[in-house]
C-alpha cells in the first residue's frame, strides 16, 4: 500500500476556499492544508470539529484558583497570621477582599502557563522536531491542500486543476 498524496498549490485564500468546498463536495478526504496566514472559516469549510480547548483554559484556571485561594488561607490565616492595616487574621472571609489579586493573578497565571503547554501538546510541537511544512512557498504567498490518493490518481489530478490549483503534484508521503 503506497503513501502516495496530492499537493494542490493555489495563490489565492478565496480560491483555496472554493476548492475546499468542492472537495468536500466530491467527497474526497483532505488530510492537511498549509497556509502562510490565518484563513477565516477554513475550519468549518474543512469541517473541523469545534476546539475544546476554551473548556481547558477554564479548568486550568480553577485550578490555579483553587491552588492560590489555598495557599494564602493556609500562609495568612493559619501558618503565619499577621495583623496588617487592622484586618481580623482569624478567618479568611474576612480578608477576602484584600486576597482578590492574588487570586485573579493565579487564576491567569495558571491558565496561560498550562494552556501553552497544553497547545504544544496537541499540536505535537515538541523541543527541537523538524518543520513537516511540504513546499517553502507556503510560508510566503501559496496555500496547499494535501489529500490522500485511493487508486484515483488521473481523476483527481484533473479535479484540482478544474478547482484553479496552480500547480498540481502527486508525491510519497513519508
Amino acid at each position: 500500500m503506497s503513501n502516495k498524496v496530492i499537493h494542490a498549490i493555489y495563490n489565492d485564500d478565496d480560491v483555496l476556499m472554493d476548492a475546499v468546498k468542492q472537495t468536500r463536495a466530491a467527497h474526497h478526504h483532505i488530510e492537511e492544508i498549509y497556509t502562510p496566514f490565518p484563513v477565516h472559516g477554513l475550519d468549518k469549510a474543512m469541517g473541523l470539529a469545534p476546539t475544546r480547548l476554551a473548556i481547558c483554559a477554564f479548568i486550568y484556571g480553577l485550578v490555579g484558583l483553587s491552588i492560590y485561594t489555598a495557599l494564602m488561607n493556609f500562609v495568612m490565616i493559619n501558618d503565619w497570621p499577621q495583623d496588617i492595616g487592622g484586618k481580623p487574621s482569624f478567618s479568611y472571609i474576612d480578608n477576602m477582599p484584600a486576597f482578590v489579586p492574588i487570586m485573579f493573578e493565579g487564576t491567569v497565571f495558571f491558565a496561560a502557563h498550562l494552556m501553552v503547554i497544553t497547545f504544544y501538546m496537541r499540536s505535537k510541537l515538541w523541543p527541537f522536531k523538524q518543520a513537516e511544512n511540504p513546499d517553502v512557498r507556503t510560508t510566503d504567498d501559496h496555500f496547499l491542500m494535501e489529500v490522500g490518493i485511493h487508486g484515483n490518481e488521473e481523476e483527481l489530478v484533473s479535479f484540482f486543476t478544474n478547482t484553479g490549483a496552480v500547480e498540481v503534484k502527486v508525491v510519497e508521503k513519508h
